[in-house]
């Protein structure tokens, strides 16, 4: 591209502008002062500026092997010109130009929700030097395991953990949620987010684009740039839609030797607003999304998102709040204290639920060394210990190592499975030493979610979890939901997945954790809650931010409105097309300047049609 093409294609705004102050001086010394040579002469000059960009655009596109829209203008352009009908050439170039106009500016608008976040990304920090004092520094040279200061009014500039003070965080950009969020010793604070009060010094634990918040920009600038079947579609339509409108433009004046007939079925052919229509509606869609804490990776994923009839949902840290509690122990050992500080110590090494609970149970500070560590998915974790070996987890691992359970462990297996607990069983040198029940609280406001996800077309509602079928059962039953089933491992849940995607059903899973991701993976749609393992996020289709359950029916109904959008939109760049194309050839009132500027109105309306995305809240 030369220099000259750039300079005018810069200038594009202010070509528009001076056409249609041109346009409208030669309307007015017509009809004003009944000069005929400076209403040809300001239509001619206005033609020829108003052209120029487009041709460009058109030429650059050519060379690409693409008849893009800007072709269809200029050849019909440059006819009117040469037959003399000024004032459709140059009415016809203004239009497109300030369409154009338009439709870039009401299109920056559907991009807002990336703009904003982008602009409250931090730029600097409060960083502890050598000598103990806090030195402002650019974002960009915090490293990990910094010491950062944060003053009221302050951005986080990372993600971190809380090591003095307190305050009040303004967690929207992560969460969506304006209420301020209590942080003191231990708590984990987000880059981006806003402390309104207090002052704390945290420990930086991710820096630059691996914080959360850099994640969310990547992931939804992503999103945006992404194409669905639909958009695909539409763009290989529009490059054989293109010449064919040439073709039947050469035939229609090849038979009727009408020149303007021809000229204006190229302008009225354009499918402006079936291009931009679908992209705009993903776009508005992503960006709604963003704003509520919900991230949409892509407009396919609106597309089978919107089509779900089935959710199975993992329990611990999705149904549940994922903290569970130790509710019932049984010991079956003399030596409880010594037992309790080998299970305390093997626990201390994994960072499962059930493993936190177990070692706040026990409130053990010194934990023995150790040794040999072995993590058994979906059963629990096999290590030594002292020279032992300690075996805690379910009944399905203590069966696998052929660790015996007698009649009275059973018993209160069985007991305790009816009060709802989860199991978890220690065994040393393998002999069961120790059965432990802990119970999880259901999370607030399911039940009601769950309910809101049935009126959006949810079907069967299903729960697999690894616990046991007396925990699983009594949540179901709390819930409502259609199944519920536990002892299942990870490959139990994908063939669970595999058999109801034969059966027909459009599935998502919800889950958080790392043993989730070939569910995550195999269903048509993973949600994985924003506060679940970084495999999770990564490798499902939606991110729900800080594990907030509320955002999962947004997130649905968000999608069957975009989709809806998308196909409202095609419905009315098509429709718009074939009654101008009827008009040219049963009207008379049909013409150039007229075709072109019902055109440009409906690229605006299927514009508008979609930015009410932004506006989308669920109301059931």
């Amino acid at each position: 591209m030369t220099g000259l093409d750039r300079f005018i294609l810069k200038k594009k705004k202010l070509i528009t502008l001076i056409s249609g102050l041109l346009i409208v001086t030669a309307f007015v010394s017509e009809m004003g002062f009944e000069n005929a040579q400076i209403f040809i002469w300001t239509l001619m000059i206005a033609s020829i500026i108003g052209i120029s960009p487009i041709a460009i655009q058109a030429y650059h596109a050519l060379r690409v092997k693409v008849v893009s829209i800007d072709v269809l203008v200029t050849i019909a352009v440059t006819a009117a010109f040469l037959i003399n009908n000024y004032e459709e050439s140059a009415i016809v170039t203004f239009l497109f130009l300030f369409g154009d106009y338009l439709e870039m500016r009401t299109l920056s608008k559907t991009r807002s929700a990336i703009k904003e976040l982008t602009e409250m990304a931090p730029e600097s920090a409060l960083k502890q030097m050598e000598n103990g004092d806090f030195k402002e520094v650019g974002v960009d040279e915090v490293g990990v395991g910094d010491l950062l200061l944060v003053k009221t009014g302050a951005k986080v500039p990372v993600d971190g953990t809380v090591l003095t003070g307190e305050g009040h965080i303004n967690e929207a950009s992560i969460t969506g949620e304006s209420l301020p969020v209590s942080k003191n010793k231990d708590s984990k604070v987000f880059a981006g987010t806003i402390l309104e009060n207090g002052t704390i010094q945290i420990l930086a634990d991710r820096v630059g684009e691996d914080t959360t918040f850099g994640r969310i920009i990547e992931l939804v600038e992503e999103a945006q740039d992404s194409k669905s079947e639909a958009e695909r579609f539409i763009d290989k339509f529009s490059k054989n839609y293109t010449p064919i409108v040439l073709i039947l433009a050469g035939v229609v004046w090849f038979f009727s030797k009408d020149i303007e007939l021809a000229i204006t079925i190229l302008v009225l052919g354009c499918p402006g607003a079936l291009v931009i229509g679908v992209p705009v509606s993903n776009v508005a869609g992503i960006g709604n999304g963003a704003r509520h804490g919900v991230l949409l990776k892509g407009s396919e994923v609106i597309h089978d998102f919107s089509k779900v009839d089935t959710i199975v949902f993992d329990k611990t840290g999705t149904l549940t709040i994922g903290n569970p509690k130790v509710a019932d122990t049984e010991i079956y050992t003399d030596q409880a204290d010594k037992i309790l500080k080998y299970i305390a110590s093997v626990e201390n090494e994994s960072d499962h639920p059930l493993s936190k609970a177990v070692v706040d149970h026990t409130r053990v500070t010194k934990f023995y060394p150790v040794e040999e560590t072995h993590v058994v998915k979906g059963g629990g974790i096999i290590a030594k210990v002292d020279g032992q070996r300690v075996v805690i987890g379910n009944v399905a691992l203590m069966e696998q190592e052929n660790i015996h359970l007698n009649d009275k462990v059973r018993k209160d297996i069985a007991r305790f499975e009816q009060n709802g607990n989860s199991l978890v069983l220690a065994s040393v040198d393998s002999e069961i030493m120790v059965l432990i029940g802990i119970r999880d609280q259901i999370r607030h406001g399911v039940k009601d979610d769950l309910i809101k996800l049935r009126k959006l077309g949810v079907k069967n509602l299903i729960m697999l979890s690894g616990d046991n079928q007396g925990t699983v059962d009594l949540v179901a039953s709390e819930l409502g939901l259609n199944e519920a089933h536990g002892h299942m491992l990870p490959e139990d849940k994908l063939t669970f997945i595999k058999d109801m995607q034969s059966k027909g059903h459009i599935v998502a899973f919800v889950g958080d954790g790392v043993n989730d991701s070939p569910s995550l993976a195999q269903a048509e749609i993973g949600i994985a809650m924003g506060g679940g393992t970084d495999v999770a996020i990564e490798t499902s289709d939606v991110v729900l931010m800080n594990s907030d359950f509320s955002r999962l029916p947004h997130a649905l109904g968000l999608t069957k409105a975009t989709a809806n959008n998308m196909l409202q939109n095609i419905i009315i760049a098509v429709g718009v097309v074939l009654v101008l194309l009827f008009s040219v050839f049963f009207s008379d009132w049909m013409n150039m300047s007229i075709g072109m500027l019902v055109h440009e109105v409906s690229i605006l309306v299927v514009i508008l049609n979609g930015m009410r995305l932004l506006r989308y809240k669920i109301n059931l």
